[in-house]
């Protein structure tokens, strides 16, 4: 399930990813714009700002803006840096593969394997979507 940082992450992606000229938003505007409580936000766009998505200017004038077009900007990017690992299970990430302790063959174990068929097709439509794709 996506959790509600992401989902707020990509609701903000998309209000400043229509923005023209990037010009800085400030956060209060995106918070009332997309209802998401101010507090839990800020802690949003500074995670992204912090990864290279965003940058921010202080003072007047100030506020959050895209520092990359949206089309540069995958959804894979955005999901593992919101949520963490992409696969369902740490057996078949790609990027935070651990090893199942109750499991003794990754090859024969079922859950493995359909969750293996469940990371790619979400990578694969992940990858193919940028933020420019869902802010049209």
């Amino acid at each position: 399930m996506l959790s509600k940082k992401t989902k707020y992450g990509i609701k903000a992606l998309v209000y400043l990813a229509k923005q023209e000229d990037r010009i800085p938003v400030q956060i209060s505007v995106i918070s009332n714009t997309e209802n998401i409580s101010l507090k839990f936000l800020e802690s949003i766009l500074l995670t992204l700002r912090k990864n290279g998505i965003l940058g921010s200017k202080k003072g007047k004038g100030g506020g959050y803006y895209l520092l990359k077009d949206p089309k540069d900007i995958p959804m894979t990017t955005v999901m593992r840096f919101l949520e963490g690992p992409i696969a369902m299970v740490p057996c078949v990430s790609l990027n935070f593969y651990e090893k199942c302790d109750d499991c003794p063959d990754e090859n024969t174990c079922a859950v493995h394997n359909v969750m293996l068929k469940v990371r790619d097709k979400t990578l694969e439509i992940l990858r193919n979507t940028t933020l420019a794709d869902i802010s049209n």
